[in-house]
Formats: structure tokens, C-alpha cells, sequence
């Protein structure tokens, strides 16, 4: 994928094609929760045949545990944005220098069931970089191919129960990776946005 290509989509907004949490399982008589702002980094790799950066989620953290996602986290008071929430971030998660990504833009906020206003903010970032992970929060640091991820075809959307309630949400097969919730439906808008 042409890096231009990705600058040219983000600078462009969407009205209506964008999915959050809340669209794959509507409930209009469900009040929805106030939401906390966060922000994650979607990190593509500047090479020919482009990587995505991914973590699997600390087994013994409380929220997510295990879970596939991007770096990422909460806004904290001392962050001056989103972006510098995402670049922090995935500097304590994974020990990725901010000065190592080229920041592209971002994606329109994604809305998700458990409370959180996410920003997607994307960046690439050189090849070959060392990952360290922070192992109370991160159990693995490991890259898809974000030509895969972004596929349209690889899109796949399954039912379950939460809360009582069923929804629908999405799932992205990559290798023995199994990325699906937020981490997959902002990828859904990512592809999108790229349509």
C-alpha cells in the first residue's frame, strides 16, 4: 500500500461510514455510559510489504486480560491530546521511541461499550525496530500484515452475549492471532476510510 494513499484517506472525514461499539449492538433503551477519553496507535511499518504492531494484553490485567490491541490507554491529565496520549503510551507499553513515528493523522473517535472514547492515532514507524514490553501490562509485542488486517475479506462478524444482551462484533483471523472487539472494528474503520 502506497504510504500516500494513507496520508490521503486520513485527511479525509467520513459521515456515516464509521462504526463504534454501540452500531454492531444498537439499544436505544439502554443508556449509554459517560465515556472516558483514550487513545491508541495504530504503528505501520515503512517497508514494502507493511506491518501492523499489535500487543496481547497482560493475562493478569482486570480490564481485557489477553486480549489483542493496539499500544494504547486512558488520556491522562499531563497529556497535551490524544496523540500524545497514543505516543506515551506505547512508549511505557512496548518501549517504542515517540520520536521513531511519523504521525499520518488520525481516525474519528470509536465509541466503545464499556465507556471509552477512543481516538485512533496513526503513525509509521522504520522497520526492524526492538520491542520491550512492560509485563504488567503487555504479555506479547508481535506484527500482522496490515494489508491482511484491512481487507475487507478478512472481516468476519460473530454473535455473542454481553451484559445480557446479544452483539454483534467483528474478528479479524491473522495467523494464530485472533483480534476482534474495538482492536478490530477500528481496523474495520481504518479499511474504510481506505475504500
Amino acid at each position: 500500500m502506497a504510504i500516500d494513499r494513507l496520508r490521503t484517506a486520513l485527511a479525509r472525514r467520513v459521515d456515516g461510514a464509521l462504526i463504534g461499539d454501540w452500531d454492531l449492538a444498537p439499544d436505544p433503551d439502554r443508556a449509554r455510559p459517560a465515556l472516558t477519553p483514550a487513545a491508541v496507535l495504530i504503528a505501520v511499518t515503512r517497508e514494502a510489504e507493511p506491518q501492523l504492531l499489535l500487543t496481547r494484553r497482560s493475562t493478569a490485567l482486570r480490564r481485557h486480560p489477553g486480549q489483542i490491541a493496539f499500544p494504547g490507554g486512558r488520556v491522562d491529565p499531563g497529556d497535551t491530546d490524544a496523540v500524545a496520549a497514543a505516543l506515551r503510551e506505547a512508549e511505557e507499553e512496548v518501549a517504542l521511541d515517540r520520536r521513531a513515528v511519523e504521525l499520518l493523522g488520525t481516525l474519528d473517535r470509536y465509541e466503545t461499550g464499556t465507556g471509552y472514547a477512543i481516538t485512533p492515532v496513526v503513525g509509521l514507524v522504520p522497520p526492524g525496530l526492538v520491542f520491550t514490553p512492560q509485563v504488567s501490562e503487555v504479555d506479547a509485542v508481535f506484527h500482522v500484515p496490515f494489508a491482511f488486517v484491512i481487507d475487507p475479506a478478512n472481516h468476519e462478524v460473530r454473535t455473542g452475549e454481553w451484559q445480557g444482551r446479544e452483539r454483534r462484533f467483528y474478528v479479524i483471523h491473522s495467523g494464530d492471532h485472533e483480534i476482534w472487539g474495538a482492536t478490530a472494528g477500528i481496523l474495520v474503520n481504518l479499511s474504510r476510510r481506505l475504500a
